[in-house]
């Protein structure tokens, strides 16, 4: 059965062009998933908190005002989706941004939803 297109339907060589344009199937679920990290809250503060410095566990926890063990948890998470890194001095795990990417994603998020319409 042939597909009829309505009058505002683009050419199907348009289509195709930008089909080919589209990252493949894999990637976009790659970035589905790391949107999906910066869907919780206690993520984005701790992100905040990791602006300027690196910090451990305990201060972060401080700052955000909650326990050590919700934090430990959420930055399991964040590493895992390389957010932020880790480095280890002694005993103690210091944690930093991973890049200055994850600051711009931030920025440009906290841009598109304070700019006014």
């Amino acid at each position: 059965m042939d597909m009829i297109l309505n009058n505002n339907s683009v050419e199907k060589t348009q289509l195709d062009a930008i089909k080919q344009e589209m990252p493949d199937i894999n990637t976009l679920f790659s970035l589905a998933e790391l949107y999906k990290v910066f869907g919780d809250t206690t993520r984005i503060r701790i992100m905040c908190a990791l602006f300027n410095r690196e910090l451990c566990v305990f201060d972060i926890a401080e700052i955000i005002e909650m326990g050590q063990s919700a934090v430990s948890h959420q930055l399991r998470i964040l590493r895992s989706a390389h957010l932020v890194k880790v480095r280890k001095d002694g005993k103690q795990s210091y944690y930093s941004l991973d890049d200055d990417h994850v600051k711009e994603i931030f920025h440009l998020g906290l841009e598109h939803i304070t700019e006014e319409k």
